[in-house]
């Protein structure tokens, strides 16, 4: 989605909620190229996953397998045992330590065995990350200016992104096992929206996150800030200034330091288990919304002019035809741009803001330098190069296929579908793995798979929405879950013969991952187990504190008191910590 999680049918409508649902050239760009996961040509006519890549994650995913007597299973570090909760009451509250959230056991697609727990063997073991929407704040065209007619067009603490991240991914190393069966987690996928704006820096910002290493989140001017947040526009919240502006009036701080502390390199110890990266609408177009690269909206990316404001009626019109999906081309914001160049900020340009074309994305993943854990590519491969495609397999255990599909349609807007030629690799996939279970990656829930704007590269190819992909997946009983973010909501829908799991986003409040483990219950049932985790941040936040973790800390303080933001997001029980029972095939 973008700025905040973009809101579904059932939500009403901003920007940030609307449009979290819901952008040259490849100057340094590395392609370092090789075997990676899984094929994922057009239409392969084998997609069984590679021998190299399968011994990639042999060693994780053949841990899944064996015996939990290895450790006792806990629910420290997750949400069974504490979750971030207000303090006091007023506009801006501080948080602290709540109760958790009790697992609900879901049995509307099989019945619960009173032995199940004595029996069960561990099928797969894993976490997943979805809408981490890490965000170069400095960027020229940053959509900023729709504030003016929604407070939730504009999220007061993205500029944390970074330090917020790399918090997520000490929470996994410090997990390292599942909660309920003790098994070790094999790999974290992640489900999308993984950078903001279609940037390579935001890319490179991502790989390195995850896969570990020193990143600096100053771009443009070396030596300055130059955003919304020292506009003097009280739109937009000054933590460094007297200016009294409509963030401030609501309770939020002065904290003196906190741009410089923001723009300060973090270092992130990288994933100590391997990952796999699945692709967003905001990992292609520009706002979530629009083609970006080799446009009118790339030059501005890479310029030295940024639009801060615009007048309430023209943001809310904007708006307003962005959920309509009237302008998937950007036409109306490139004319937006042109309307106002006048009153214009002058920033530094900087050119690795540049947007990236898929197969530019691909590259980025094929750099050795950002392997990691593994494996080389993140589940993209060569031929993922060769191609333009972003779908793939990957091994998950002997008796588990994962397959991440891309739901980003090229042609703009933030809903998504799938093309016919995916959506008939998706069935023969399927058809060739029957003897083995099968999880399915996207970004895109069902429920936001309704965009059928024609992809520009391939004109002829039909789309086709969520209900085609259910109906696809009922066909074949292998599938045991279809795994997904984009509405930075937890939903958990019973889909006939497989579940259905989108999860909260961590960039919204509540910043949240979701580890799930799969386990045979060895009496004609298999149970899926969801538990959700924050960041290893502190609860407790101190405004002196502008260290690394006192950052991340603060990060999700900020979230939580976002003006305009969907208290919703955390879902109902039964779609957060859950055993979720299917009968076995």
């Amino acid at each position: 989605m973008h700025r905040r999680a973009r809101r579904t049918a059932d939500s009403p409508l901003d920007r940030r909620t609307f449009l979290a649902a819901a952008g040259a050239t490849t100057a340094g760009l590395g392609l370092g190229l090789g075997a990676g996961s899984s094929p994922a040509g057009a239409a392969p006519a084998d997609p069984t996953p590679a021998p190299q890549a399968a011994a990639s994650a042999t060693a994780t995913a053949t841990a899944s397998t064996t015996a939990t007597a290895e450790a006792a299973p806990t629910a420290a570090g997750t949400t069974l045992v504490s979750v971030a909760a207000p303090r006091g009451s007023g506009g801006y509250r501080r948080l602290g330590d709540g109760p958790g959230w009790p697992r609900q056991v879901r049995a509307e697609l099989a019945a619960a065995g009173g032995r199940r727990e004595d029996r069960r063997t561990t099928l797969a073991c894993f976490v997943q990350f979805t809408d981490l929407h890490l965000t170069d704040v400095q960027h020229p065209l940053r959509y900023e200016f729709f504030r003016s007619g929604e407070p939730g067009a504009w999220r007061p603490h993205e500029a944390l992104t970074l330090p917020g991240i790399v918090s997520l991914v000490e929470r996994v190393n410090k997990l390292r096992r599942g909660p309920v069966t003790g098994s070790p987690l094999s790999f974290v996928v992640t489900t999308g929206d993984n950078g903001d704006e279609n940037a390579k820096i935001e890319v490179e910002w991502f790989l390195t996150a995850l896969s570990g290493g020193r990143i600096d989140p100053q771009t443009g001017d070396p030596h300055h800030y130059e955003g919304v947040q020292n506009s003097n526009l009280k739109t937009f919240w000054h933590p460094e200034s007297s200016v009294r502006d409509q963030d401030k009036q609501l309770g939020y701080p002065r904290i003196d330091g906190y741009l410089a502390a923001a723009c300060r390199a973090v270092n992130s110890p990288g994933l100590n288990i391997p990952w796999y990266s699945t692709f967003g609408n905001h990992d292609l177009l520009s706002g979530g919304c629009y083609p970006a690269a080799g446009s009118f909206i790339a030059d501005v990316c890479v310029g030295n002019r940024k639009l801060q404001y615009i007048p309430p009626a023209e943001a809310k019109w904007l708006m307003a035809g962005e959920a309509d999906g009237a302008d998937p081309k950007g036409k109306r914001v490139e004319s937006l741009l042109k309307a106002h160049s006048k009153e214009m900020r002058t920033v530094t340009p900087d050119p690795r803001r540049v947007p990236l074309t898929a197969r530019q994305y691909v590259a980025a993943h094929l750099d050795p330098r950002h392997t990691g854990r593994g494996p080389l590519g993140h589940g993209y491969t060569r031929a993922n190069l060769e191609t333009g495609n972003l779908y793939y397999t990957f091994p998950v255990s002997e008796k588990v296929i994962g397959i991440s599909i891309d739901s980003t349609d090229p042609g703009g807007h933030y809903q998504g579908s799938l093309g016919t030629a995916q959506l008939q690799w998706l069935e023969r996939t399927l058809t060739a793995h029957k003897d083995q279970y099968a999880l399915v990656f996207s970004h895109h829930p069902s429920w936001s798979m309704s965009n059928m704007t024609p992809d520009p590269a391939r004109p002829g190819d039909k789309r086709h929405g969520g209900d085609e992909v259910v109906a696809l997946l009922q066909r074949h009983t292998n599938v045991l879950a279809w795994i997904n973010g984009h509405s930075h909501r937890n939903r958990i829908r019973p889909r006939g013969s497989f579940w259905e799991i989108s999860t909260a986003s961590h960039v919204d409040y509540p910043q949240l991952a979701r580890v799930i483990e799969v386990t045979d219950n060895q009496d004609g049932t298999i149970s899926l187990f969801t538990t959700l985790i924050e960041s290893a941040a502190p609860y407790r936040t101190d405004f002196h504190d502008l260290s690394q973790t006192g950052l991340a800390s603060l990060y999700r303080e900020l979230a939580f008191n976002a003006p305009g933001s969907d208290t919703s997001l955390a879902g109902q029980p039964a779609d957060r910590n859950t055993e979720l029972l299917l009968r076995r095939r």
